[in-house]
């Protein structure tokens, strides 16, 4: 196979100023934390829909707007202001009261007493983690060089497997003991103390530290806005990942109803073994995407997109096993080998997006991916999971609406190809 080229933002050799000896590996680590607390106050809702929805009476489709649409519309509109803002200012500081907001958020959810104040909540928890990663990723891409972005952004999208395993492992066991309104109290109060660590102990580096000679001015927002959309792999991949995220968030959002209706497992059963799949499966899939991705791109850049192509397509078959089998067993470990292939993309997707742009547009870069994945994966894919559910009768039905949900992969596939066929093109016109 022919050689393409690395992407040209090369940063400094080890042992330069974003070397880990001066905070980086302290720095990732501490973001990484702040990410698992931003995905165990967002994946807590999943494991208690069922409790909610008895409790306060609702239906599924109210059930699917709550986890959905509530939380990601107002995240996804809070995103690229918020991500301007990290473009200008301190990011550490706008991380850390973004930390606050949510955590005091997710405490309120356990006060909610019926549908509109449980979605005020979780508006509110969406606005506050809108403040979380789209500063993160600037910031870590100043602390490293472009040869070891997949592996630092895939260690910092670990916080979505480990955050998704202590959320849903945690909060079932919270919610059969104590119940639901608790395991809220509970995953909400450490963050405000972790929100004033992180303003305290995270320094602030040089803007495009890591990208030795890189254009840092800010440029206005619509040159911006122009030089990403006149980036034909950037709006494929966009367009992929946004797929890829609607079937994976409808997935996320009713895996736990759909062991506890179709396979009679409790809370608690539910919460360890989900939380096993996405901590253990879903963590090693994260990281070894974005670790297999720097070192197949040492051969040809595009395995960062043609990985989790095939990663999408190889776990359909898995989903269709576990969606339809009868057997609890057999459904549990096809959730597992679908989440190994279906998370390959989660690290890469943002690496790909983020070699694309200059030092001074990462957040907004960060925001406008955010903006798709949320708004189209998880704005569209849990409610209407929910509505398809209510449409084929409810109850165990739900099986039948993820599998549905499960053929998109197909389309996100198609779409990270056509971005593989443009992105060395692209990766030059960046510099040019």
């Amino acid at each position: 196979m022919s050689s393409t080229p690395r992407p040209p933002d090369v940063g400094p050799a080890p042992g330069s100023a974003a070397s880990p000896a001066t905070g980086s590996a302290y720095a990732l680590g501490l973001l990484l934390v702040v990410y698992v607390f931003n995905h165990v106050d967002r994946q807590i809702m999943h494991i208690l829909i069922e409790p909610v929805r008895v409790d306060l009476e609702l239906s599924d489709t109210q059930m699917g707007a709550l986890v959905g649409a509530a939380f990601a519309i107002f995240y996804t509109v809070a995103g690229l202001p918020i991500a301007r803002i990290a473009d200008r200012g301190n990011r550490r500081n706008l991380i850390s009261i973004a930390l606050a907001v949510w955590s005091l958020m997710t405490i309120a959810s356990g006060l909610a007493r019926g549908f509109f104040s449980l979605m005020l909540a979780r508006i509110g928890v969406g606005i506050g983690e809108a403040g979380c990663t789209p500063p993160a990723h600037s910031l870590i891409l100043d602390y490293f060089p472009a040869e070891h972005r997949g592996t630092a952004i895939a260690t910092y999208q670990l916080g979505v497997p480990i955050g998704s395993l202590i959320g849903l492992a945690l909060g079932g066991f919270i919610a059969d003991v104590f119940g639901w309104r608790m395991a809220f109290f509970v995953v909400g109060a450490p963050g405000v103390l972790l929100a004033v660590i992180t303003r305290f102990t995270l320094r602030e580096p040089i803007r495009g530290l890591s990208d030795a000679g890189a254009d840092t001015s800010l440029e206005p927002l619509g040159d911006v806005l122009r030089f990403m959309w006149s980036m034909k792999s950037l709006r494929h991949v966009l367009i992929a990942t946004s797929l890829q995220t609607l079937t994976l968030a409808a997935h996320g959002a009713w895996h736990a109803s759909f062991l506890m209706r179709v396979h009679d497992m409790s809370l608690t059963e539910v919460g360890v073994t989900l939380g096993l799949v996405a901590g253990v499966a879903g963590g090693f899939a994260t990281f070894s995407g974005g670790w297999l991705g720097d070192r197949l791109s040492r051969r040809d850049v595009r395995w960062y997109l043609w990985m989790p192509a095939i990663g999408a397509v190889a776990s359909i078959p898995f989903s269709v096993i576990a969606y339809t089998t009868s057997g609890r067993t057999l459904a549990i470990v096809a959730v597992a080998l679908s989440t190994l292939g279906s998370n390959l993309y989660a690290a890469v997707g943002h690496a790909v997006v983020q070699s694309l742009v200059k030092p001074r547009m990462r957040a907004v870069m960060s925001a406008i991916a955010l903006f798709a994945m949320n708004i189209v994966g998880f704005g569209v894919g849990p409610q209407l999971a929910g509505l398809v559910s209510d449409l084929l009768g409810g109850a165990e039905q739900i099986r039948y609406a993820l599998l549905i949900l499960t053929g998109i992969l197909l389309w996100a596939a198609v779409h990270y190809v056509l971005s593989a066929r443009t992105y060395v093109e692209d990766l030059r016109a960046k510099e040019a």
